[in-house]
């Protein structure tokens, strides 16, 4: 099978399983303290798959300098990425916290333009992002009454730290080139970013929640530990690697789609026509920031080299 493939395989993974997890944290963060539900989640996915790594002999080189990076992107991706979202879903909705990480891609478009990085967007694009911040308005003017609640905005503006992060560790993976182990990069950034979560756990969490934990909340921490963080977090960086890191990004607009339909059909949260004509336009802009990039691609190939 071509690696291209793969990535898009890899990518379709992360589309639907990412989107599930939105649920999963719902349901854990109604039992487990908040930021404990993604530490452990994290920190046991990213040690055993550091395990895993080491059993098989295929990790690579490993320095300070190394150590450094991988805590760095772990802090931005997982520690803030992952755990504010978490802590948030105790107040928002799993739907709207998966509406508001649609934003995603929008902000690894400006990182990209403010670091001047060669993958410059082109007009289909800009079109796509902004058709896809549409469906997001859309379904966020459901909302509006909520906000007189301060939990409710302190859960929406943590959302949005949460994506500004987790674009940004995006991004700087692009930066540090192709990697001698994903695997053992993917396993040091989940553990990292799991240890940072714990630091913020043992400020903010009540752990006499833990007195409430059935097989509900078990169930939910397996499903993100073993989908949500191994499987879709490696997939997620083989695709970094393999595909435009805008096109990437698009998991982000089809992760709402799935987890609001979850969230309606499980947790009885909002689902109307003015969110399933949100979901159109998120389409529309999926498919065109897939056309653009492949455009774009399409372009390089055809230029002429220098002689």
């Amino acid at each position: 099978m071509k690696t291209q493939t793969k990535a898009y395989l890899a990518l379709a993974f992360i589309c639907i399983v990412w989107g599930t997890t939105y649920l999963a944290m719902r349901v854990g963060v109604s039992q487990f303290p908040a930021f404990a539900f993604s530490a452990i989640r994290q920190t046991i996915a990213g040690g055993g798959l550091l395990l895993f790594v080491w059993l098989l002999g295929k990790g690579g080189t490993i320095n300070i300098a190394y150590l450094r990076k991988h805590a760095f992107i772990g802090f931005m991706m997982i520690t803030i990425g992952n755990g504010l979202v978490g802590w948030a879903e105790m107040f928002i909705p799993s739907g709207l916290a998966a509406l508001i990480c649609a934003m995603m891609p929008v902000c690894v478009v400006l990182i990209n333009l403010a670091s001047k990085a060669e993958e410059k967007p082109n007009a289909l694009i800009y079109a796509g992002l902004a058709f896809g911040v549409a469906g997001l308005m859309l379904v966020f003017r459901e909302h509006v009454a909520d906000l007189v609640n301060p939990d409710y905005r302190m859960g929406i503006l943590l959302t949005f730290v949460a994506i500004i992060g987790w674009s940004y560790g995006s991004v700087s993976i692009r930066r540090y080139g192709k990697p001698e182990s994903p695997l053992m990069n993917a396993g040091f950034h989940l553990f990292f970013g799991g240890i940072g979560i714990w630091l913020l756990s043992f400020v903010f969490d009540d752990y006499t929640r833990f007195a409430s934990v059935d097989w509900q909340g078990l169930s939910a921490l397996l499903y993100v530990t073993i989908f949500g963080s191994l499987g879709a977090f490696v997939c997620y960086l083989y695709v970094l690697q393999h595909l435009p890191v805008g096109l990437a990004s698009i998991y982000a607009y089809v992760n709402p789609l799935v987890a609001v339909l979850l969230g309606w059909w499980i947790l009885d949260e909002k689902l109307n026509l003015l969110i399933g004509g949100a979901f159109v336009i998120t389409v529309v802009g999926i498919f065109m920031v897939n056309k653009g990039y492949k455009v774009k691609a399409y372009k390089a190939l055809s230029k002429p080299s220098a002689t």
